[in-house]
C-alpha cells in the first residue's frame, strides 16, 4: 500500500500477489496479481468523490479483470453516530470471457468509531 494525502486530495494504489503452495494437489494452482490505484477528493461538506480500479490479473488463464469505479460518498451525523453512505457505478473494462461485463452498481454504508482523545 501506497498512499499519500495532500490538502483535500488522497491518492495511491494497493497492490498484492497471491500463489497457491500447498493443499488438496487435484486443485487448480493460483497466481493472481490485484492492482488498485485510487483517487479521491474530499470536499468541504465531507463529501467524497473517488475513482479506482480493482485489477486482477490471472497469469495461469493469462487474463484480466478490470473494473473502474465512480463513487460519491457523503459523511453524516445520527446523535453521536457518525457514518458514511455511499453510491457507486462500476464499469467492467475487460473480463475473462466467463465474467461479469457491462455495469454495476455499489451501495455501501460504514459506521464510524472514532478514536476520542
Amino acid at each position: 500500500m501506497v498512499l499519500k494525502q495532500t490538502g483535500p486530495w488522497t491518492y495511491g494504489a494497493l497492490a498484492n500477489q497471491i500463489n497457491s503452495f500447498a493443499g488438496d494437489g487435484n486443485r487448480e494452482d493460483i497466481s493472481s496479481a490485484f492492482i488498485q490505484p485510487f483517487l479521491a477528493y474530499v470536499t468541504n461538506t465531507h463529501t467524497t468523490i473517488s475513482v479506482n480500479t480493482e485489477s486482477t490479473y490471472n497469469w495461469k488463464g493469462n487474463e484480466w479483470s478490470v473494473p473502474i469505479n465512480l463513487v460519491v460518498a457523503q459523511m453524516l451525523k445520527a446523535g453521536n453516530q457518525l457514518f458514511q453512505v455511499a453510491v457507486g457505478a462500476r464499469y467492467w473494462v475487460e473480463t475473462p470471457d466467463n465474467g461479469p461485463d457491462g455495469w454495476g452498481l455499489r451501495l455501501q454504508l460504514t459506521f464510524l468509531f472514532p478514536k476520542s482523545g
